[in-house]
């Protein structure tokens, strides 16, 4: 017997439009290839890991070579950048994220994140330090965060940063394979998106700062490895996406003083294939936005607003590093209506961000430096 689609187009439309913001997630695991057509333009193919990049005035690039080196790119030829602290480079950490200050005209700073090492060089921490810029020479070095208990593992150290429209910078640290003991609790900064002045002081009104006991930089808790990190353009608001386990995947809306679940809640499970838990859901800790399972391993994240990609303006665009292409995420206010990809099979995808001349660029391992151009 033929079975009547009314009932199950219905549910479908419910999961999208109707279900609350922090109610039931949304998954979305068959993506079709974006009908757009675009094209890769390489800036710069001399890089083996580029982490991360930011734009400087003049349309010069600094970018983190997860090794712990750091470029300024004009017109395809790089200079090393010197001044750079020792860097612990191991498994998933290095040099990683860079920004500059949103005042950088007047002031040259920049901020990075990296692995230090500890005192006795049995581990590393995921650090920021803000620097000047000084032709391509590194001056004032301060190191203005430190992300604690120190780990010799090689995982999750998150190490996206991000300025949001009042000037509060904000950054991510994984849970350093840690799960059972760090993201949720407030006593340590891993497993979190924090939240500090430009200088690395304490805001007053986050959310934690007048509990005993709990480290005052945090912003929210129970993240496993946030790996993208972007500002809205119209909301201000900051959006992350993590990696989770064997499936579950996550893009989150980040809000002060939510728990985001890791590892009580997951719609991923161990790489084993056993349980990780047995819920996705429990009251007083938010469900993400979206999920992925399988995962995509996302890393880099963008919203574009540029009207060179007008079919893409309001949408995020972030790598998958497990499946080698740009992934679009369009969105209707806060609720994601469609995802597909773009640039399949192009490669590992480490970085993206759209440029002060509109144009998207991101950054792959082991290729270098890319533009895209939209179909002319």
């Amino acid at each position: 017997m033929r079975r009547s689609k009314g009932p199950f187009l219905l549910l479908f439309l419910i999961a999208i439009f109707i279900l609350p913001e922090f109610g039931c997630a949304q998954q979305y695991p068959d993506l079709e290839v974006s009908p757009v057509q675009v094209s890769a333009e390489s800036v710069s193919t001399d890089f083996d890991n580029p982490w991360s990049f930011t734009f400087l005035p003049g349309g010069d690039l600094l970018v983190t070579e997860k090794e712990g080196k750091m470029f300024r790119l004009t017109d395809g030829k790089k200079t090393e950048i010197q001044g750079l602290p020792d860097v612990y480079v191991r498994g998933q950490g290095g040099l990683m994220d860079v920004e500059t200050h949103p005042d950088f005209d007047n002031n040259k700073l920049i901020y990075f994140t990296y692995g230090s090492n500890t005192t006795d060089d049995n581990g590393g921490n995921t650090t920021i330090m803000r620097a000047r810029l000084t032709g391509d020479q590194l001056e004032n070095q301060e190191v203005i965060f430190k992300a604690l208990p120190e780990s010799s593992k090689g995982q999750h150290w998150g190490g996206r940063i991000a300025f949001d429209p009042d000037g509060y910078l904000f950054v991510s640290v994984g849970d350093r394979g840690a799960r059972d003991e760090n993201p949720q609790s407030l006593s340590n900064h891993c497993g979190k998106v924090h939240r500090i002045f430009d200088d690395g002081r304490i805001p007053p009104d986050n959310p934690f700062v007048d509990q005993e006991g709990a480290i005052g930089s945090i912003y929210s808790y129970g993240h496993r490895n946030p790996q993208g990190m972007a500002v809205h353009p119209e909301t201000g608001e900051i959006w992350t996406h993590e990696h989770g386990p064997r499936g579950g995947d996550e893009l989150n809306l980040i809000r002060k003083g939510i728990n985001y679940g890791w590892p009580v809640i997951t719609y991923g499970i161990n790489y084993s294939g056993t349980k990780i838990t047995d819920i996705t859901e429990k009251e007083g800790m938010a469900q993400p936005v979206t999920y992925w399972v399988p995962s995509i391993a996302p890393c880099g994240m963008t919203f574009v607003t540029s009207d060179k990609y007008p079919e893409w303006q309001g949408s995020i665009l972030l790598g998958s590093l497990k499946f080698n292409y740009l992934h679009r995420v369009k969105l209707d206010g806060n609720k994601v209506v469609m995802q597909e990809k773009i640039l399949d099979g192009f490669g590992r995808m480490r970085s993206v961000k759209q440029g002060p001349d509109g144009y998207i660029y991101f950054s792959v391992e082991g290729k270098g430096v890319f533009r895209i151009n939209p179909a002319t």
